[in-house]
């Protein structure tokens, strides 16, 4: 029977369990899929501890990649043996054998690893929506990237500099420095040891960034708007360190008419035809190598547990896979 990773309480990666569990055939619009790669995001983590809540016992993981296996009644324009990937808003992608519907379903090109595509699914649609739509960033802007060495931010901050921006990359320590240097990252900052809105007004000459794009939240909250240029733009997209402080909307008023938003990526692919989209851009810049995927690490899909503590305790760099 295939085995799947679950938990039955919320807590620790030690609640993370290998089981069994039989998906059965696929539904009506459904596919059915066995899983060749699977992307592990701070998403998971967050369903683990219960910072995002649901009904347990359930399973992790929101993006994977593998082979067609079977297709429910009605599936069209897919076939048994492609190659394809999904981000999925529903979790259970720490399978082997998972069904999903069609619609979220897009097929993987030629040229692109099925590892790179389950990076890619949440973390590279969430640095495309990031950079084209929430702030669409542009030729001469300069920017603050913080977890720059990890699975986004490396996405990112290539993405960016293509697009011709500057980008400040902030990173834990040195060795993640020299990683976020070589993927876009004109100036790199370590926490801890660089002064971030000291720094920040220093490489910008007093100005400030167009936006910050920050995934840590309470750590780094009150800071990244601190460096903001006047009407910039604060991305909240994350909080590997807590959720961000709650603060009066005058906060904004007294730093330059700014702006905040704490967008999620399933906001920006609900529909079909956006999913798609973002897809073939996506792929066309992996392609044209204007992003080059890192994978930092890969686990036995059995030792996810193994893969969170990693992950939480700052010890990977770029994306992270599990391998069924």
């Amino acid at each position: 029977m295939p085995a799947a990773i679950r938990f039955h309480s919320f807590g620790g990666p030690e609640v993370l369990r290998n089981e069994q569990l039989e998906p059965g055939k696929p539904a009506t619009h459904e596919v059915q899929i066995r899983h060749t790669a699977i992307g592990v995001n701070y998403i998971d983590v967050y369903e683990r501890t219960g910072l995002y809540p649901g009904e347990l016992p359930r399973g992790l993981g929101r993006e994977a990649a593998g082979v067609i296996t079977a297709l429910g009644r009605g599936v069209r324009g897919f076939r048994v043996g492609e190659r394809v990937a999904y981000v999925y808003s529903t979790s259970g992608a720490y399978s082997e054998l998972r069904n999903v519907p069609a619609e979220r379903l897009v097929k993987i090109p030629k040229g692109i690893s099925d590892e790179q595509a389950a990076a890619l699914m949440l973390k590279g649609l969430t640095a495309h929506f990031l950079i084209r739509r929430t702030y669409k960033v542009a030729r001469g802007d300069t920017i603050l990237v913080h977890a720059a060495a990890g699975g986004v931010g490396l996405i990112l901050c290539q993405w960016a500099r293509a697009l011709g921006a500057t980008v400040i990359g902030v990173v834990g320590n040195e060795a993640k420095a020299e990683l976020a240097r070589k993927h876009g990252c004109r100036h790199v900052l370590i926490s801890g040891r660089d002064a971030l809105v000291e720094s920040v007004k220093e490489i910008t000459r007093g100005a400030g960034v167009a936006v910050v794009y920050d995934a840590v939240g309470k750590d780094t909250f009150m800071d990244s708007l601190d460096c903001l240029r006047r009407l910039g733009m604060m991305v909240s997209f994350g909080n590997a360190s807590g959720p961000a402080p709650a603060i009066s909307p005058l906060e904004l008023t007294k730093r330059g008419s700014l702006f905040l938003t704490r967008p999620t990526l399933f906001d920006y692919i609900a529909s079909r035809e956006e999913l798609t989209k973002g897809a073939r851009e996506l792929f066309a810049a992996v392609r044209a190598r204007k992003v080059r995927i890192v994978i930092g690490q890969r686990y036995a899909l059995a030792r996810a547990a193994d893969a969170h503590r990693d992950l939480e305790g700052r010890r990977t760099t770029g994306s992270t896979v599990l391998v069924p």
